[in-house]
């Protein structure tokens, strides 16, 4: 194929600095961030607005060129980075970086799917009001990759994941059209919905270039604490009870295995293991309250004693100041990152019925353990919403990769197996991407592959928009 025709159309479309070919120029786009996946890119393509991506998108069909859509390049299963090819051109949408309108009324913001979610947040705030969506790579993950992974985070359980944060849609469709689905409107029985058929899509259906979002009210208030307890089942009874006594004020619900904080505490030794005594699991819980922080303490409290008079809870921290309640949430946060700084992990973004997680822990962690002897088990996740991390770390004194090697098929198909039998996901919030792709097909009905081949068919019949993610061959 000669790429010098549409090199050239594509540097007279976005200019010469906006088309990438160098590696120095490139390599960070060809990668993912776990850096699992590296392929190759005949370009990487910086359109500057939604007219350029639908321009561009034109040329890559008329040229027969494969597009991969990228946005922050933060996703965690290789779902925007291109084959080893060299033939597929990555579209970059980081400068479609404008917040087009904050409509405080309507409780709206409209973004451009370049927006980082923390400036989205930002922007919200300036107007008095919360985008809640919240994940720890907010200070670089874009809202267009949000929405196309259908990102999740620590605050589902109140506010919902990306999909249920979303009204409206602007999207550029795999014949370069554009659809102008920019409604905020919470009402709109006018057809099918498109806008969650491109969400949760990975980009395979089309380019999300815009969303108009939801806003809530700022609470007035956080208040945030960590409990003690002694089993899974203790805590989805913690669930039971917070929802009760807390209802609609009960934002986070995290839980985390005791080997959690002792890995965060060895190898972060500022953040020293937060009680007297070891437990088996931990719960961060947080109440966000529009009355006051007397109300929402007072609950808080009211809570923990109920849950420590039914023999519930062991053991709580109260955070008593803003600072206090960042630090808890930061021992949460490190626990990706002490695994990392530990070597490869076998990692899986599971989900189940929330009332299935204890009899899935209890069934799968001697499992695991007989599969893989002396592995260490790095549990945590959103608890309030059935979704966990379920890690598996190498034994004391095994060398990660070589443990990686031999153990991965074997316990990630194990775990999988776990998971279906459990009535749960494979991937609850990173998305399927490369990573996951071929395995879906173990656990989805023929008449839902073939529902799905259909769909991606009709939207894209030429196979261009970023091709071998989601769908299984």
């Amino acid at each position: 194929m000669n790429n010098v025709p549409f090199l050239t159309a594509c540097r007279d479309l976005l200019g010469r600095d906006h088309v990438l070919l160098e590696s120095t120029d490139t390599d960070a786009y060809l990668v993912d961030q776990r850096k699992r996946y590296k392929g190759h890119a005949l370009a990487v393509l910086r359109p500057a607005d939604t007219a350029q991506v639908a321009a561009l998108v034109r040329l890559c069909v008329a040229h027969g060129v494969s597009m991969v859509p990228q946005g922050g390049n933060t996703g965690l299963a290789g779902g925007a980075t291109p084959d080893a090819s060299g033939r597929q051109v990555v579209i970059s949408l980081r400068r479609l970086d404008r917040i087009r309108q904050v409509d405080a009324e309507n409780m709206t913001l409209t973004a451009e799917a370049g927006c980082l979610l923390a400036n989205v947040q930002a922007a919200a705030a300036a107007a008095q009001r919360l985008f809640p969506l919240s994940l720890a790579a907010e200070g670089s993950c874009t809202i267009g990759g949000n929405l196309a992974t259908n990102a999740g985070g620590t605050a589902v359980l109140r506010y919902g994941n990306a999909r249920e944060l979303c009204l409206g849609l602007e999207v550029v469709t795999p014949q370069g059209e554009l659809w102008d689905g920019l409604r905020g409107l919470r009402k709109d029985n006018t057809g099918y919905d498109l806008r969650d058929l491109f969400i949760g899509a990975e980009g395979t259906l089309g380019l999300i270039t815009a969303a108009t979002l939801k806003l809530f009210a700022q609470p007035v208030a956080r208040m945030t604490a960590l409990a003690a307890l002694d089993t899974p089942a203790n805590a989805l009874a913690l669930l039971n009870l917070a929802q009760s006594m807390a209802g609609p004020l009960l934002t986070g619900f995290e839980l985390m295995s005791d080997f959690c904080l002792r890995l965060v505490a060895q190898v972060f030794p500022q953040q020293r293991y937060p009680f007297a005594h070891h437990y088996a699991q931990a719960v961060l819980l947080e109440l966000s309250d529009n009355e006051s922080e007397a109300h929402a303490r007072d609950l808080l409290e009211r809570l923990l004693s109920a849950a420590v008079e039914q023999g519930i809870v062991r053991d709580a921290v109260v955070a008593s100041s803003l600072a206090q309640s960042n630090a808890l949430w930061h021992i949460r946060e490190s626990i990706p990152l002490a695994q990392s700084a530990t070597g490869l992990n076998i990692k899986h973004d599971i989900a189940v019925p929330v009332s299935q997680v204890p009899a899935f822990l209890d069934a799968t962690d001697p499992m695991v353990r007989r599969l893989a002897p002396g592995a260490r088990l790095v549990t945590f996740g959103h608890l309030g919403d059935g979704n966990l991390h379920y890690n598996v770390m190498a034994p004391e004194g095994v060398d990660p990769a070589a443990f990686l090697a031999q153990y991965q098929s074997t316990v990630t198909a194990a775990v999988h197996d776990s998971v279906h039998a459990h009535r749960g996901t494979i991937s609850a919030e990173h998305g399927l991407g490369q990573l996951k792709r071929d395995a879906s097909a173990k656990y989805k009905s023929p008449v839902e592959l073939a529902l799905m081949r259909t769909l991606k068919s009709a939207f894209d019949p030429l196979g261009l928009m970023n091709p071998g993610k989601v769908l299984p061959d």
